[in-house]
């Protein structure tokens, strides 16, 4: 049961070939997260998936249908929503006349109501868009994704603009999205989000998928060699701790091991033999944005030779 199959999809702008070969698979249901660099081809293959860009050759479905076939576009705008990163909206209409006026155009909407209060805008029902601030303006635009109640939702950059306990709220909306059915393709600049939200996770550079997975496997990340961190004691050296040193910031060290379990045991034992603290002791794997920044450079889009770029924006897309 796919929501959307994408099989070998390329795309050709006058001799630059912006999508070269893409494959995927996001299944009803799930939430699913679309990652990449700028110029990485992300954009292009979305707008090809929601209808507005043609493609060159490749399978392309949507809830069963190709919308790239004109006489499937109703159908699918019918049961599908698009949060996309500047949607123009009438500054003088208050936010339930909006959210209201664009429920007229599908057969079987939400109640306003219902997706003013799930989008947090309860008690700015009143309110001109014109007079919203940024994140209330954000949560409009998800609203007006899912006032159609999609199957379907397509988000861009959905908590661009938000603070950290807004997006957090925003986060909250998505998963009771899913709850109540709708499958949902996200793409994020926030690492954190996609962890937070995706099921499953592909990161596309230089036009191919160049891997997939669910957040917590994508890359290898599960076993990856885990690291162990603290604060070099007092009057002791790093040759002198009983296990190699792979890293130093300051005071602060750094030990990789493949089996956490046994090498902390030796670390801890030692210590506690010595009488000594290890302040700041802390055990984790490599994170969601390690291995992102591992597989693509967003400075150039080709793959990375080691991590450290700098956090990747993505262009903004008008709806049409």
């Amino acid at each position: 049961m796919s929501a959307v199959v994408v099989d070998d999809l390329r795309k050709n702008y006058r001799g630059n070939e912006a999508v070269r070969g893409a494959s995927f698979t996001v299944t009803r249901g799930e939430i699913f997260a679309l990652l990449g660099p700028n110029g990485a081809g992300k954009t292009t293959t979305l707008e090809i998936l929601e209808g507005f860009r043609a493609r060159d050759s490749g399978r392309v479905e949507v809830l069963g249908r190709d919308p790239g076939d004109r006489a499937e576009g109703r159908w699918l705008r019918e049961r599908i929503g698009l949060v996309l990163q500047d949607i123009a909206v009438e500054p003088y209409l208050t936010v339930r006349e909006t959210i209201s006026r664009n429920a007229g155009y599908y057969p079987n909407p939400r109640g306003v109501d219902e997706v003013i209060e799930l989008t947090g805008l309860a008690g700015k029902e009143r309110a001109k868009v014109k007079d919203l601030s940024g994140g209330q303006k954000r949560r409009l635009d998800l609203a007006l994704g899912v006032i159609g109640n999609p199957q379907l939702l397509f988000l861009d950059e959905p908590t661009t603009g938000f603070d950290p306990s807004s997006r957090h709220s925003a986060w909250e909306v998505v998963k009771n999205l899913q709850a109540t059915g709708t499958t949902i393709l996200l793409t994020t600049h926030y690492m954190d989000e996609a962890q937070a939200l995706a099921d499953q996770v592909a990161v596309i550079v230089s036009g191919r998928i160049v891997a997939s997975g669910t957040p917590a496997t994508i890359g290898g990340r599960d076993s990856a060699r885990k690291r162990i961190r603290f604060a070099l004691p007092p009057g002791v050296d790093a040759e002198n701790l009983p296990l190699p040193v792979t890293g130093r910031a300051g005071r602060m060290v750094t030990v990789e091991v493949d089996e956490p379990t046994r090498a902390l045991h030796e670390l801890t034992g030692w210590a506690l033999r010595r009488d000594i603290l290890l302040d700041g002791l802390t055990i984790e794997q490599p994170s969601l944005e390690d291995v992102y920044l591992s597989l693509a450079d967003p400075l150039t889009g080709q793959a990375a030779s080691a991590p450290g770029a700098p956090q990747l924006q993505s262009t903004s897309r008008s709806r049409s």
